[in-house]
């Protein structure tokens, strides 16, 4: 079993930069692909990036591509999503997640944390 607890969320002025983390309990998380989904109020839940276990593949939904970079680092048991040039309708709760396989869907991973608050404001 994984436990997982976001952090890095806050308010910031459209342009600036955010660094979320996640921190994970458990054994599984070095072999665990992870994943960071985002949403806003009154949205559906939607895709942002994943990364394989290994840190040699990562995927990026295409409203963020170029701008939000994801990592990990296994002896830190700690996944970061790395946002630069943010807009306003990237303000959302930002959730990470780990499962078996990368992917973009959220019914691919098992394990969700809290989420953690972004605001992006004009």
């Amino acid at each position: 079993q994984v436990q997982l607890v976001e952090s890095g969320g806050g308010l910031v002025q459209a342009g600036g930069s955010l660094r979320l983390s996640c921190a994970a309990s458990g054994r599984t998380f070095s072999s665990s692909a992870m994943g960071w989904f985002r949403q806003a109020p009154g949205k559906e839940r939607e895709f942002v990036a994943a990364i394989s276990w290994s840190g040699g593949s990562t995927f990026y939904a295409d409203s963020v591509k170029g701008r939000f970079t994801i990592s990990r680092d296994n002896a830190k048991n700690t996944v970061y999503l790395q946002m630069n040039s943010l807009k306003p309708e990237d303000t959302a709760v930002y959730c990470c997640a780990a499962g078996p396989i990368v992917r973009a869907l959220a019914e691919g991973y098992d394990y969700w944390g809290q989420g953690t608050q972004v605001t992006v404001a004009s």
